[in-house]
């Protein structure tokens, strides 16, 4: 099958991990630009129905899917559903981009990490990158786009974070080999590292705890806790026809966190 881009092929992004967050945000400022939205949720049915209907009002068509990426044995199925709703929604078999983005934190000592813990933290943020991606991938379109989603963790050290940055680290260490090996179609690989943003993301400590917010703030050049539009913007940015030159990097959006 031919995957290049023509003028009546649509402009569709799956996100995972999109009912909320960054995710959310993400859809949000790719609907803006003109970009169709097919996201996954894991638990929060109401929710990502709530911005199916968002999306739709913005003039763009959307779909949300129920995914645990934390089971990679279902992602073969999950791409048989996704290709049913690209033909029938959309009358197409390819998407253009993929935003590798849910995740789930746990933050405890390493001391007291357990390999429950571990194993966790490995199938949602590494496995299900890797795995996933792999099952997409003969549905992404040649001169496509893949964005990884990391973390300001894996260059400044927290305690408490120890595994779930490792995971972070190896995405990092994963993207470039996905960006070399996928150069011949034309699709470019980066990652995306955000610093401390106001979400619900670990129960809403930088966005509800005061006093964290203001210790992030006063190690942040720009003087401020981030907020989901500050990344919701840049993953717009690298996904942009116009920045694939950007391709197999490590971009980190933390508003000068710890320089």
């Amino acid at each position: 099958m031919n995957q290049n881009v023509t003028a009546s092929s649509p402009t569709i992004a799956l996100i995972t991990g999109g009912s909320r967050g960054l995710g959310k945000n993400a859809a949000l400022h790719l609907a803006r630009q003109g970009v169709d939205i097919i996201f996954t949720y894991q638990r929060q049915q109401e929710a990502a129905q709530a911005l199916v209907q968002q999306l739709q009002e913005m003039g763009r068509k959307a779909v949300a899917l129920q995914l645990d990426v934390g089971k990679v044995g279902s992602f073969p199925a999950f791409v048989q559903e996704l290709r049913t709703v690209l033909r029938t929604h959309w009358q197409t078999e390819q998407i253009a981009m993929l935003l590798n983005n849910a995740g789930m934190g746990i933050h405890r000592p390493f001391m007291e990490i357990t390999e429950d813990d571990f194993d966790q933290l490995m199938n949602v943020h590494l496995k299900a990158v890797f795995f996933l991606t792999q099952q997409v991938l003969p549905i992404l379109r040649d001169g496509g786009r893949i964005l990884n989603i990391s973390s300001g963790l894996t260059r400044f050290a927290l305690p408490g974070y120890s595994a779930y940055a490792a995971m972070k680290g190896a995405v990092e260490v994963l993207t470039p080999y996905l960006a070399k090996e996928l150069g011949s179609r034309g699709i470019s690989v980066n990652v995306l590292a955000p610093g401390a943003i106001e979400t619900d993301f670990g129960h809403g400590a930088v966005r509800d705890n005061a006093q964290l917010n203001q210790f992030v703030a006063s190690q942040t050049a720009l003087g401020r806790a981030g907020q989901p539009d500050d990344i919701g913007a840049v993953v717009a940015a690298l996904l942009a026809q116009d920045t694939q030159w950007i391709n197999g990097q490590r971009i980190e959006a933390s508003g000068g966190m710890f320089l």
